[in-house]
């Protein structure tokens, strides 16, 4: 039969209570109390029941990862897992578990978080940013339980979040493409609607206009950021009477389509046209010549997460709103 909390309790002479709190580091336990506890543990090779342990200190020692987890996920947005890693990875480092919380079968809005928070399952949640919206918003801030978004929640509000300067990312996008000597550029980017698209189009925009080089609405492309729409928007800016110099295109699934118009086209980059996209992962290390990249780091965004949700427990009254992982340029043979 397993050994149980009560044999230990019997081989050291004490009661249970006070076998609990010295598995609970109680500092009114007395030190020769505490070692014969201790003592008793090892000679019986006591395993404390971890539930059991997390109960007595009021805490779950468990974050839940929010997210959509329907079919074909991993490929839609690859992006997700690097992060929830790097969230793992930093939990675990201050002895935390994480568990994944699918919100894709919600029947109403909020379903999934309420439930969390009235079982007392978990300590606090990080919430991936597509999962995030007014109504969960709502239901996390009235109870005052302890969380962090995954890039900016889109709307103004107390949350606690931490994302990528997109802006910033736009910017050095438009910064190397003048430096290299490209100022005619088309920009192909998601739905007008998507909120990180937006940002690295402004961005983009932005800085050109800062040196003096107006993208004109002609080329500003808008698509669902599939890779046969990067194909057929690439080949209508390639027969343009007058093709710009440079196409940057906002993720590497549209340049995967992007690139192969490109090539079939007879161009050769960067002598005929030059090319830029945004994040190394998951298509542009597969994509010949070599692409020149605006990088971001989302495995350090879920190590930030992780980070900022132990100093929320720690801190519950502490509001977190921050850019947290910097954009950097990876040079390829395209530029």
């Amino acid at each position: 039969m397993p050994i149980t909390i009560n044999d230990v309790a019997k081989e050291a002479g004490v009661s249970t209570s006070t076998v609990s709190k010295v598995l609970n580091n109680w500092t009114t336990i007395s030190p020769a109390t505490a070692t014969r506890v201790h003592q008793a543990i090892e000679k019986l090779n006591y395993i404390p029941n971890a539930r059991a342990v997390s109960f007595a200190r009021k805490s779950t020692k468990n974050i839940v990862f929010l997210t959509y987890l329907e079919k074909d996920s991993a490929y839609l947005n690859p992006h997700m897992f690097d992060i929830m890693c790097g969230a793992y990875n930093e939990l675990s480092g201050h002895d935390y578990t994480m568990t994944l919380q699918d919100i894709s079968k919600d029947t109403v809005k909020g379903e999934s978080v309420s439930r969390l928070l009235s079982t007392k399952s978990c300590d606090g949640i990080i919430i991936h940013g597509s999962a995030i919206n007014a109504s969960i918003a709502e239901t996390i801030i009235k109870q005052n339980f302890p969380h962090i978004i995954i890039g900016h929640p889109g709307f103004e509000s107390r949350l606690c979040w931490v994302d990528t300067n997109h802006a910033l990312a736009g910017h050095l996008a438009a910064q190397h493409m003048v430096e290299r000597g490209y100022t005619s550029i088309a920009f192909i980017g998601g739905q007008k609607t998507d909120e990180l698209s937006f940002q690295r189009q402004k961005g983009f925009l932005g800085t050109m206009y800062q040196y003096g080089y107006q993208v004109p609405d002609e080329r500003i492309f808008y698509s669902n950021s599939t890779s046969e729409e990067g194909y057929l928007t690439t080949l209508k800016i390639l027969h343009e009477s007058k093709r710009p110099r440079g196409i940057v295109c906002e993720n590497n699934t549209l340049a995967v389509g992007a690139m192969k118009a490109i090539e079939q086209s007879g161009l050769t980059l960067p002598k005929d046209i030059a090319f830029l996209t945004f994040d190394a992962y998951p298509y542009t290390q597969i994509i010949d010549p070599k692409p020149t990249v605006i990088d971001i780091n989302v495995y350090d965004m879920g190590v930030q997460a992780g980070n900022m949700m132990i100093r929320k427990l720690e801190n519950p009254s502490l509001l977190v709103q921050s850019y947290t992982t910097i954009p950097v340029i990876l040079e390829g043979q395209t530029t």
